[in-house]
């Protein structure tokens, strides 16, 4: 019994030995893996390059000018001279309205300035009162100004050169003074002025500082898909909309061929001044899932840092990043980085 003993043991030992030399193998191999395990990638040295900025909104053409023309005063319309299309100049006659006040009003005025110069003949003999000879020279004066304010309302005028672009009443008609047009204002005829026309664009409050007035502008639109109309910037609103964000831009646009009409939709475009900036392949570019955070991979020395970036303008396949976190000679990570993570080891494989 004690000779089996003796047999059983080193048997055990040995297999004792065995086993822990395997699962000590198996252990350090598993290290050495887990050390030498990296993401392959590749990278492209970021370096800043000069970019002509430019910015695009869409907007829609308006007329350099548009009057509604109406009088002051309500009154029948005795004649009316033009049709919606006519080419006005200024100071032609568009409308005349009834003179039966204006008739009554010169008649009272006559009557006052002879009363007028009769006491101002005494006044300057010293026959009557001063008291007496303020309160005609009064009247007379009242009486002047009627006359000359309905003779300005009687007969209305083109206050500038350009074309009627609407027609609202016919002649014998009534002119109550109510809003009877879509602008929500009452008018006889609209007169626009289209040889000039201008652009109302809203900009970002983050390029206040780099549009100017006098700066050019690109204009386009779909009916001429191959043609740009230049434009200028003439006015830069002082002021930012606190609930867009953003300012108004006025742009002026020459039509001297009447290509271009008031109330096309058409695109501004304005090139900004040249600047360094980091411009990257698009799909180097990551989008935080659920949010609209983009983000970048930069390779430190063997290790994936995330670095959140800006979005600036695109160019083609390529776009600006922006960021104070990255530096010209950073080594972007351009394939293999969406399956990275913040501090993973990686591997370049060129």
């Amino acid at each position: 019994m004690k000779k089996t003993v003796r047999k059983i043991v080193p048997i055990v030992a040995i297999a004792t030995i065995l086993f822990s030399y395997g699962c000590s193998g198996n252990k350090n191999k598993d290290i050495a893996t887990e050390k030498t395990t990296s993401e392959p990638i590749k990278t492209v040295k970021l370096e800043f390059k000069d970019i002509a900025r430019e910015i695009e909104y869409t907007a829609h053409l308006q007329a350099y000018k548009e009057v509604y023309l109406a009088p002051a005063a309500p009154g029948r319309i005795e004649k009316i001279y033009v049709n919606a299309g006519d080419n006005v100049k200024e100071g032609d006659v568009i409308a005349q309205m009834d003179k039966t006040q204006l008739h009554q009003a010169t008649l009272q005025l006559q009557r006052v300035e002879e009363d007028y110069h009769r006491l101002d003949t005494l006044k300057k003999v010293g026959s009557i009162a001063k008291q007496q000879f303020d309160q005609i020279y009064t009247q007379y004066q009242v009486a002047k100004s009627n006359v000359e304010f309905l003779a300005e309302n009687t007969k209305l005028l083109a206050p500038f050169a350009g074309t009627v672009s609407n027609k609202y009443f016919e002649n014998g008609e009534m002119f109550s003074g109510a809003p009877n047009t879509q602008a929500g204002k009452a008018a006889i005829v609209s007169i626009i002025q289209s040889n000039r026309l201008k652009v109302y664009v809203n900009v970002s409050e983050s390029y206040y500082r780099e549009i100017k007035s006098g700066m050019k502008a690109q204009i386009s639109t779909s009916l001429y898909a191959n043609e740009i109309f230049e434009g200028t910037i003439t006015n830069k609103y002082p002021e930012i909309d606190p609930a867009t964000r953003t300012f108004k831009v006025e742009i002026v646009v020459p039509n001297n061929s009447l290509k271009l009409s008031p109330g096309m939709f058409a695109k501004a475009k304005m090139v900004l001044e040249q600047a360094n900036a980091f411009v990257v392949p698009a799909y180097a570019v990551l989008k935080l899932q659920g949010s609209n955070e983009r983000y970048i991979f930069i390779d430190n020395n063997g290790i994936a840092r995330r670095v959140v970036v800006e979005m600036g303008e695109r160019f083609d396949d390529m776009i600006e990043i922006i960021s104070d976190k990255i530096k010209e000679g950073d080594m972007l990570i351009y394939a293999g980085h969406s399956r990275l993570s913040n501090g993973a080891t990686v591997n370049i494989v060129q």
